[in-house]
């Protein structure tokens, strides 16, 4: 979706049917007509949602669909994130905006919708090797990702209109059991971590919290920057899992994705993230960070944390179960359930040493 995030060619099982998705851009006025060609590659990036490039008429266009085979309805529901991304730009211009939605499954065989195309600098590994990030960039990157993060908890929902997104009351009994219930729907083998994990949430899970928007995803490979200052924050990408609910889960999530250069070579390997290298703060000092920019004392840290460890953990499962059934043939995804065994893994020791550093 950006300069630095090419797409390639369509992975075998998700074509699209380019005459009907022709058809419907004119229909929606977004294309003149139907004589140039339609193009359609496939952007390699994410392990979700299934992303594709559309250039026609000098025009270029990206279309989000649910994963083929996908488990889980209620993550992938493309109406809601069209409606997320129609009226968050309002009150968060980081948000790309979408042009349009199909729920008729007859076009390309899913629903799906169309956003615009957002140019810019997607922080990757293969990225930071290519442009040569230094230690020295790295507290600007991650200070300006940390900004925009607490300007969407910041953001106005109701001015939004999105104050029906999610059920704030709750919020955080549910998502402990339904990832719980999810985990074991997708489960390929037994890993006992696991169950100490769910066990352990259920029993010391927050009770008290505040509310806010929050994306539920949110890691460096979901921001775009405009350039290579790093202080420009152009957009923030992916919002399947957006709702209203506590923000320090939403924290907890990113926690879970932020694996440091000191920490063993099983979790960098397991959980690969430009957070990886030299010059990026600690997960310690994220939080530090995090409080001082957004006024809010964490308490129940380990908690959050385990979380959002444990969340990832079923994500990578959840996709693995996918590739075993056969659902898509993406070989990034053979391995996906050692990634969560580990994430389990690091959960427990989090909880056993009671910090989010130095945990093996």
């Amino acid at each position: 979706m950006s300069e630095n995030n090419p797409s390639g060619a369509v992975r075998k099982g998700e074509e699209l049917n380019v005459k009907n998705l022709q058809s419907f851009l004119v229909n929606q006025q977004l294309i003149e007509g139907e004589k140039s060609p339609l193009a359609i590659s496939q952007f390699s990036g994410g392990y979700s949602n299934l992303t594709y490039l559309l250039q026609i008429e000098g025009k270029e266009f990206v279309l989000r669909r649910p994963p083929i085979g996908t488990q889980v309805k209620k993550g992938h529901d493309m109406g809601r994130e069209y409606k997320v991304l129609c009226r968050l730009f309002k009150v968060f211009p980081k948000a790309p905006q979408a042009l349009s939605f199909c729920d008729d499954e007859t076009i390309i065989g899913a629903p799906f919708y169309i956003m615009e195309k957002v140019d810019g600098i997607i922080i990757r590994v293969k990225e930071v090797k290519k442009r040569n990030i230094g230690p020295g960039e790295f507290p600007i990157i991650a200070n300006s990702w940390l900004e925009t993060f607490v300007e969407l908890h910041q953001a106005d929902y109701q001015a939004a209109g999105l104050e029906d997104l999610g059920r704030p009351e709750g919020y955080v009994q549910r998502q402990v059991a339904i990832w719980s219930k999810q985990y074991l729907k997708a489960a390929t083998e037994e890993v006992p971590a696991a169950q100490k994990v769910m066990q352990w949430m259920e029993d010391h899970q927050a009770r008290q919290y505040q509310f806010s928007l929050i994306h539920n995803d949110y890691k460096y490979d979901n921001i775009v920057f405009a350039n290579e200052k790093w202080t420009d924050v152009k957009a923030v990408l992916d919002w399947e899992m957006c709702t209203i609910g506590d923000p320090l889960m939403d924290l907890g999530t990113s926690l879970g994705y932020w694996v440091m250069h000191s920490d063993p070579d099983i979790m960098k390997g397991g959980l690969p993230s430009p957070t990886i290298f030299e010059g990026n703060p600690s997960r310690t000092e994220i939080v530090e960070w995090y409080e001082k920019k957004s006024g809010r004392t964490i308490d129940h840290l380990i908690f959050y944390y385990v979380y959002g460890l444990f969340k990832i953990a079923v994500i990578a499962q959840q996709i693995y179960y996918r590739y075993k059934k056969g659902y898509t043939t993406d070989q990034r995804f053979a391995h996906l359930n050692q990634a969560a065994a580990l994430l389990c893994m690091t959960a427990l020791q989090a909880i056993e040493k009671d910090r989010i550093d130095n945990l093996f």
